[in-house]
Order: structure tokens, then C-alpha cells, then sequence
């Protein structure tokens, strides 16, 4: 038989707890059962890894300390990693017993938390029992209470053996009908790989580094097909263009899809073409994307665009259909 006993405290030396587990871990030592405890104080890096000791184990013991409020932030980390790598299928033949003693209030609560928990894990429950300390030197000197964790020892060492079975709960009817959590369906051996990379600093380094490489590429692909959208048209208009020295006018093209307007200033020989809001325009024209791809690849032209409805255009029906003249587009 092979019993594990996780301490969720902080290892301070007036920690009834720790009197506790020496004391549990004697009387199994003396029933033959081999017992390993695991400070989860001392393995706080790799809580993650944690849950994959359980895998051989016939029983756990979960033991805490509340020195304030609950069960401790090492405990609630250790059994949200239970939830996340644990392998489920081994849990569900697991004995748990919890363990809480507290210098303050709150030790039935946090018995019943720890129970809670487990259950919902899937594991089997185990009595366990909880206790009030004022005064650990008092409590670690009194007889009374060491026959008492002895007794306890006892009663879980014949759970494990006689695979002692108990009435259902509502918290194993709700894990299996309600509690259905969006997770990945991964074998025990991916969810161990899992949990070791979960727990490698090294690899947690290298992963964000690598995220924000790929997001600082993305931005920057961003930015210059942004840019890249501010000039587009631009080139067209300007290589294509043929003066008129004795022609002026100043259009404005809202393209859909394109934040700012496309503004076109003719002035003789001279253009202005950018991206922005002008003043005193001669027409206001409104198109789609596509359309306006048609004409500067020569397949359409403004005129016949505007004579379809493909465009739309308020102002100086003259000054538009100068814009096929001024603009060869082949």
C-alpha cells in the first residue's frame, strides 16, 4: 500500500500541522504502508508536475493549515492542477482523507472544501477530521489527542484496504451531468508532457517570448498593409495622368472600405493626389473598391461607370466627364 501526504501550509515551526503528518506518517510507517510527503511549499515552481505522483498511489492525505481565511493559495494551486493534468481515471480509485487544523477560525469549512473538491475530482472521499490550536505546544504534549490522529491513521488505513465503498453524493451527480468544462481531450501521457511544460520556466520564457515575436510580426505586418492601403490609387492617378494647362478642378472620391477620402487637385500640369478632406470641391464622387480597380486598369471608365449607377457623383457634370481626358488609363 502506498499512501501520499501533501501539506498545503507554509512550513512555519509552530504549524500544528506539521505535528500532525509526522505523527500520521509514523503510524503508517508502522502499519508497513510506504509514505511519501510532499511540501508543496518547497515544489511551488512545479506545482503543475505534482498531480502526476498520485498516478501509484492508493490514497492521499490532503493536509492544511488555516491561518486565516480558507485553505491556503499552495492548496487551491495544487488542486487546480489536479483539475487541469491530474489523469482522472487514476483518481477515480483514490482515497483522499483531509487534514486541516487552524489557529483561527474556519477548520470545519476548510475539511469541507478539501472534500468537496476531491469529490468533484472524482476521487473516492475518506473520513478525515479537523481541529482548533491555541496553543501547539499544549496540543502537540497531550495524549488525548495523538490517540485521536492515531485512530484516524487507522480508519483510513482500513478505507484503503478494504476499499471500504460509500452512498452517493451530489457533488459526483453534478461533476457527471453539470460540471462539463471545455477541455482537451488528451491521453494521461499528453496531459503529463502538459503539465512538465507547464512547469519549465525555461519553456514558459521561450513560449512568450516567441508569442511576442509573432505579435510584434503580425503588428508590424499590419502597419505596412496599412500604409501600404493609404497610397494605394495614388500611383495610378499620378503615372497616368495628362495635363491641361488650362484646366482646374478638385474632386473627391469616397471609396468604400477606405477611411479617409481620395482627394484629387488638378491645376494645369500639376496634381495633388492624397488621402484627407478637402474644401471647395468641384465633384464629390462615392464608389466601391472594385469599381475603382476596373477603371484604373482600364476595363472601365468614369463616365460609363456614372451612366450605370456603379458610381454616384454630385457637382459639375462637366468637370466629371473630364476626368476620362486627363486620365488614361489603358
Amino acid at each position: 500500500m502506498k499512501v501520499n501526504i501533501y501539506y498545503g501550509g507554509r512550513g512555519l515551526l509552530e504549524d500544528p500541522t506539521l505535528y500532525v503528518i509526522n505523527k500520521m506518517e509514523q503510524v503508517l510507517t508502522e502499519l508497513q504502508v510506504e509514505v511519501h510527503l510532499y511540501k508543496i511549499y518547497e515544489q511551488k515552481n512545479t506545482i503543475s508536475m505534482l498531480p502526476q505522483t498520485m498516478k501509484d498511489a492508493d490514497g492521499i492525505i490532503l493536509a492544511t493549515t488555516v491561518e486565516w481565511l480558507g485553505i491556503g493559495g499552495y492548496m487551491n494551486q495544487f488542486l487546480d492542477a489536479c483539475w487541469l493534468y491530474a489523469d482522472k481515471t487514476a483518481l477515480a480509485t483514490t482515497y483522499m482523507q483531509p487534514v486541516v487544523m487552524s489557529t483561527t477560525y474556519g477548520e470545519r469549512e476548510a475539511m469541507v472544501t478539501l472534500e468537496n473538491a476531491w469529490e468533484i475530482l472524482g476521487g473516492l472521499p475518506c473520513s478525515g477530521f479537523c481541529g482548533y490550536v491555541e496553543d501547539v505546544k499544549e496540543f502537540r504534549e497531550n495524549t488525548e489527542y495523538a490517540h485521536i490522529i492515531e485512530k484516524k491513521v487507522e480508519t483510513l488505513y482500513r478505507t484503503i484496504s478494504q476499499h471500504t465503498k460509500g452512498l452517493p453524493t451530489s457533488n459526483q451527480a453534478v461533476t457527471r451531468s453539470i460540471l462539463r468544462t471545455q477541455q482537451l481531450e488528451l491521453s494521461p501521457q499528453e496531459t503529463e508532457q502538459l503539465s512538465k511544460f507547464v512547469s519549465d520556466d525555461e519553456y514558459v520564457q521561450t513560449q512568450k517570448a516567441d508569442i511576442a515575436d509573432l505579435t510584434s510580426m503580425f503588428r508590424d505586418m499590419m502597419g505596412k498593409k496599412q500604409e501600404d492601403g493609404t497610397n494605394e490609387y495614388i500611383n495610378d492617378f499620378e503615372i497616368h495622368f495628362k495635363g491641361n494647362p488650362e484646366f482646374a478642378a478638385k474632386y473627391l472620391f469616397m471609396i468604400d472600405g477606405k477611411e479617409k477620402p481620395l482627394f484629387l487637385g488638378i491645376s494645369g500640369e500639376q496634381i495633388d493626389c492624397h488621402y484627407g478632406k478637402e474644401e471647395n470641391i468641384d465633384v464629390y464622387m462615392k464608389l466601391n473598391g472594385n469599381i475603382m480597380d476596373n477603371i484604373v486598369a482600364g476595363r472601365e471608365t468614369f463616365q460609363r461607370a456614372f451612366s450605370v449607377g456603379d458610381m454616384t457623383a454630385k457637382g459639375n457634370f462637366r468637370t466629371l466627364r473630364t476626368l476620362d481626358e486627363i486620365f488614361t488609363f489603358n
